[in-house]
Formats: C-alpha cells, structure tokens, sequence
C-alpha cells in the first residue's frame, strides 16, 4: 500500500517526518536519501545491507570522476600505462 504525505522544507533544509510516515523509525537512526531525477526515496540504513552501502559510495564517486573529468581536470594516458598503473593498486 503507498501511502502518501505532505511536508515543508525549513530553512535549514531541515524536513519533518509526518508520525505516521516514521512509526518503525528511531530518534538517531541513520536515513539514506536516493535521488533520482525529480524524486527523492528515503530508506533506513538498517535495511541495507553492507553491500549496497560500498555500491552506493562507489557510485558517488565514479560520479565525481565523472564530472572531474567533464571539467577538463582529467589525465589521459595510453592502455599500457593505465594497466601499469592499475597494478599499483
């Protein structure tokens, strides 16, 4: 069943939680915010398992890399050389 609230964004870019909406959630718990396009999901950090954690972090910063290298701060090297460098890892 979906279930469906409305709340406001503070100042502080702080959001409220309708009651209903944080029944199985705990003061302190940690959230996990996914953005996609226009929506934004919240999940509880509990429900996920280590994996999925390291998969998201990975992401982040392949998406970093990503836009570093959009921004022209990239470096380019030969085949042989990124296979040279990748053995130093």
């Amino acid at each position: 069943m979906v279930e469906i609230e409305i709340t406001r964004l503070s100042s502080k870019g702080q959001i409220v939680i309708p009651h209903n909406m944080r029944k199985n959630l705990k003061e302190g718990e940690k959230i996990i915010l996914i953005k996609e396009g226009d929506r934004i999901f919240l999940k509880k950090a509990s429900e996920m398992d280590k994996q999925i954690e390291e998969d998201l972090k990975f992401a982040q910063r392949t998406e970093d890399a990503y836009k570093r290298i959009e921004a022209g701060k990239g470096i380019t090297m030969s085949f042989d050389e990124f296979i040279k460098e990748m053995k130093k890892w």
